[in-house]
């Protein structure tokens, strides 16, 4: 059976000056055009939060904003796409940079949960967990904070046959560390992945 051709993902721009630039994706997929719309409003809308939440975040002037994505899968009818937005404010410290993905599943025509990737019932949280707090320890990852297990609604993305859980700048590591990613390959969990979901395509050899 041969694998379904990728989505065509085209990059468009908002601009408001020469330091405040947001770069996000738009697809065509012209055997669907009413799930290319929702694919669509959802990049807008999720790029928007972005942005909002940025602006929001501090009460002092954005002087610069730089946001972009990257298409971390398109095959087997998966496609994940992180979004990044990083602002400096005036007078601020550091900048700050926020990280959003969005995944989803071309088969069944909607966006993707990190539950939706599992088994019902399977208890991918505890699973998940203990597979970061084994890589936190063996990779030496320094923590501010204790890690205890990811939440339900966890933050992630699919690469090819990896499951990549991560999360914000600050939140689990110093801000110096950057985005902590944890990579899970798909045949550590595949007694819990659903065999008919984007996870279940990906551990397939055909």
């Amino acid at each position: 059976m041969p694998i379904p051709l990728p989505v065509n993902v085209r990059p468009y721009k908002i601009q408001d000056g020469p330091k405040i630039q947001v770069i996000y994706p738009q697809v065509d997929y012209p055997r669907d055009r009413n799930f290319e719309y929702l694919m669509n409003q959802t990049f807008v809308q999720e790029t928007q939060k972005l942005i909002n939440e940025q602006v929001e975040e501090m009460s002092t002037k954005v002087v610069e904003m730089d946001g972009a994505f990257e298409i971390k899968n398109n095959q087997r009818n998966v496609l994940s796409i992180t979004l990044s937005n990083y602002t400096y404010h005036h007078q601020a410290a550091n900048g700050l940079t926020l990280l959003r993905s969005v995944t989803f599943d071309l088969e069944k025509k909607k966006r993707c949960n990190l539950k939706d990737l599992f088994k019902p019932g399977s208890d991918y949280i505890n699973k998940l967990s203990k597979i970061i707090h084994k890589q936190i320890k063996e990779r030496d990852i320094p923590i501010i904070t204790e890690f205890t297990k990811i939440e339900p609604n966890q933050y992630f993305y699919i690469a090819d046959k990896t499951l990549v859980i991560y999360f914000q700048q600050i939140e689990l590591t110093p801000h110096y560390f950057g985005f902590p990613m944890f990579p899970i390959s798909v045949y550590d969990i595949q007694d819990i992945i659903d065999e008919n979901g984007p996870l279940g395509r990906m551990a397939t050899n055909s």
